[in-house]
Parts: structure tokens; sequence; C-alpha cells
């Protein structure tokens, strides 16, 4: 399950992208975060562009897109769901 404390993002992020595969067990955890908390977060955070991106075969990853086009990314291979809440929460609070 998602962290009760849903983010909410500075004007620094400007956009948040999530690759994850529809069936690999390295994908579950993020399957459950989209399930469970995608909701709250873009409630939260509704005008803000947060993207989810399926294809088979790839490797879980978050990337966070900040201002001057500079981008960070982050495994989520085998994550839990409230750990891939913590990698929303870690780069959203990142400033370049």
């Amino acid at each position: 399950m998602a962290s009760k404390v849903v983010p909410s993002f500075g004007r620094h992020l400007k956009e948040l992208r999530i690759h994850l595969c529809q069936t690999s067990k390295t994908s579950q955890g993020v399957r459950e975060f989209i399930e469970n908390g995608y909701v709250p977060l873009k409630t939260a955070n509704p005008k803000f562009p947060i993207l989810i991106r399926e294809c088979s075969g790839v490797q879980p990853r978050l990337y966070a897109r900040y201002e001057y086009g500079q981008e960070v990314s982050k495994s989520l291979s085998d994550c839990s769901s409230s750990e891939v809440m913590e990698a929303v929460k870690t780069l959203s609070q990142k400033t370049l």
C-alpha cells in the first residue's frame, strides 16, 4: 500500500514518467503502486503530468524531468508499492 503522505509537487518539477512491464515480476510493485497510489497522487496534483508507459520486457524505472530539460531516473526493479512512493517523493523534492 502507498504511503499516507502524498507529495505536492513544486514548480521546479515538470513531469514524472513511470516505465513498467505489464507482466514481469520486477514490475509487480510498480503495478500495485499504480492501482493503489496513483489516484491519491493525481488528486493532490491534478494538473501535473504523470505519464505511465507500459512495454513488454522493459525494466521498471521512474523518470523526473525538471526545469531546463534536465532529467533524473531511478530504477524501480523489485520495489514494493511503498518504495515506489518513496522514490516519487525523493525525486519530487530534488532540485538541480
